[in-house]
């Protein structure tokens, strides 16, 4: 509850003041100079107190019980209802004679006061297959190749490292244990994402994993000839995600900000190849002690089969 900051009485000074009037048998006017307030106002709580009792101690809004002015109802829900058949202010305030600032209070109050909350919210798209190998997510990040720390370590934008070009990070990640593997190619050509299948389809049979699908987005290298030829071979279903709907690839999504988050931009590397080197053990972090929140805080790696793992150490 807000008071006002030169209130004399809270709810339990009110309470108080009644106390002494009924109670301890003081005068309205001893218990008023008490409370330090005037008698006029310890007769307005001693009434409210007989009428309510003590929830009639508290302060009341001060909104009025009516208003003249007030757009009648009918009004205001031919104004909702224009607003659901998309038509603008101007439109609703011409049809209806209302004033266009009163159609967007109406309409602010309602929360449509902007068009993209008529459309109808997204459902969740979380999903999750049964068994580790049912589907590969895949996805690339680029980033800078740099010969010193630049401006994000240093603060001084005039040292740079123009002209060494850029690295390719591919990602794959399991859509049901969420462990995750990557490596560093030099472009996103097809050849690229071929080796970097490859090289993940390698670790993950380490674990005793094969995959029946893959997911990647539309990409030109995941479009190419060699990808498709690949994924067959290895006996993979290609899947694409849907275009501009980066939600359907939402773990390798989340892998890719995750990366950036705790191995790329985590400290202040002297160059990118000492940046490459630690992408291997931030992996084996990621995927033997980090705590996922989706897996109820247990590592990646605890959902996997443990024959499996232990075959890995045998």
């Amino acid at each position: 509850m807000n008071l006002h900051h030169h209130a004399r009485l809270s709810p339990r000074g009110r309470a108080l003041l009644v106390d002494r009037i009924l109670v301890q048998g003081l005068r309205v006017e001893e218990a008023a100079q008490a409370a330090g307030v005037s008698v006029r106002t310890a007769y307005k709580w001693l009434k409210r107190f007989r009428e309510e009792g003590a929830p009639g101690l508290f302060d009341r809004s001060s909104q009025p019980h009516a208003c003249p002015h007030a757009t009648p109802q009918d009004v205001v829900d031919q104004v909702l209802e224009q607003r659901r058949s998309r038509q603008t202010y101007r439109q609703i305030a011409a049809q209806l004679s209302v004033a266009p600032s009163t159609v967007a209070r109406l309409l602010r109050r309602a929360g449509l006061h902007r068009l993209a909350e008529l459309e109808p919210a997204l459902p969740e798209n979380r999903y999750e297959h049964p068994q580790p190998g049912d589907l590969l997510h895949l996805d690339i990040k680029k980033l800078a190749r740099f010969r010193q720390p630049g401006y994000r370590v240093t603060g001084n934008r005039q040292i740079n490292s123009d002209g060494v070009g850029w690295e390719y990070v591919h990602l794959a990640i399991d859509d049901h244990s969420r462990v995750a593997f990557g490596s560093i190619e030099p472009d996103e050509r097809g050849i690229s994402a071929c080796k970097a299948l490859l090289r993940a389809v390698r670790y993950y049979r380490g674990l005793g994993v094969r995959f029946e699908r893959v997911l990647t987005d539309n990409g030109a290298c995941y479009r190419s000839r060699s990808f498709r030829r690949l994924a067959r071979r290895l006996g993979m279903r290609h899947l694409r995600t849907r275009p501009y709907t980066p939600r359907t690839n939402g773990k390798a999504e989340r892998l890719v900000q995750t990366s950036l988050r705790e191995w790329a931009y985590a400290r202040a590397y002297a160059n990118s190849a000492q940046r490459a080197e630690a992408l291997v053990p931030w992996l084996h972090h990621y995927n033997w002690h980090r705590p996922h929140a989706s897996l109820g805080y247990k590592p990646p790696i605890s959902r996997i089969p443990l024959n499996n793992v232990l075959g890995l150490h045998t």
